[in-house]
């Protein structure tokens, strides 16, 4: 039985600082018992700490939960390194990956929501908690959207857009910003608004990726029924 350490696949180095660290940071486990799906589990747990506490309310446990979301967050990048280098990749750790992403993320904008407590907006007495509800419901679409678009155009077609080493989903290392100037609200408000739209701008999206990937099967579908017409004839 073959026990040697296996060496670290050789694949290209991440496109993203955060990545880059994580990378760092996992390849003393990759002879180790820890797979990418520990990492995961300990992502969401961390994420789901810091959306609880959001969800508590007061400045100081605001700024504490900003910071675990800003540490899941992080910790997000270190399973999908572990499985490249380690040649640990898998379909249903993919997919639980994405279904912790949506979960943080979603309890997230909620946490936020329940912690500034109810307020007025424009003379009508609204429920931050469902504000945020709002957005986590949009992110949760994002993401199931995304996941489908994965499936039918591959990671190209989900690819996030990024600058100066930092990629859109980065936006949330500015989150204790947003705890630390106690602009919650106004953040819960907005993210109530935008993750809506975006959601409606990914819809548009998956349609258009659906419809390019039912024209790309029609033809061999067609094919495919034209060489099967002349076998029965013979027949």
């Amino acid at each position: 039985m073959n026990s040697r350490p296996q060496t670290p696949i050789n694949v290209p180095p991440p496109r993203t600082w955060d990545a880059r660290l994580a990378r760092r940071l996992v390849t003393p486990l990759v002879n180790t018992w820890v797979t990418p799906n520990h990492l995961t589990t300990l992502r969401l747990l961390i994420g789901l700490a810091g959306a609880l506490c959001l969800a508590h309310g007061g400045f100081a446990w605001a700024n504490a939960g900003a910071f675990l979301i800003v540490l899941s967050n992080f910790v997000d990048h270190t399973d999908g390194e572990l499985a490249r280098i380690g040649g640990k990749s898998s379909r249903i750790g993919h997919f639980y990956d994405l279904a912790c992403d949506a979960a943080v993320t979603v309890m997230l904008f909620i946490g936020m929501g329940m912690g500034v407590g109810a307020t007025h907006i424009g003379g009508l007495k609204v429920e931050p908690g469902w504000l945020g509800a709002l957005a986590g419901v949009a992110v949760a679409l994002i993401f199931f959207l995304r996941m489908r678009i994965e499936e039918m155009a591959g990671k190209a077609g989900t690819k996030q857009a990024s600058v100066g080493g930092f990629e859109t989903e980065d936006v949330l290392y500015l989150l204790p910003i947003v705890t630390l100037t106690s602009v919650v609200m106004p953040f819960v408000v907005v993210a109530s608004i935008g993750a809506p739209l975006f959601a409606a701008w990914v819809v548009g999206d998956y349609w258009r990726v659906a419809r390019r990937a039912a024209a790309a099967v029609a033809p061999i579908a067609t094919a495919g029924a034209s060489e099967t017409r002349p076998m029965w004839a013979s027949e």
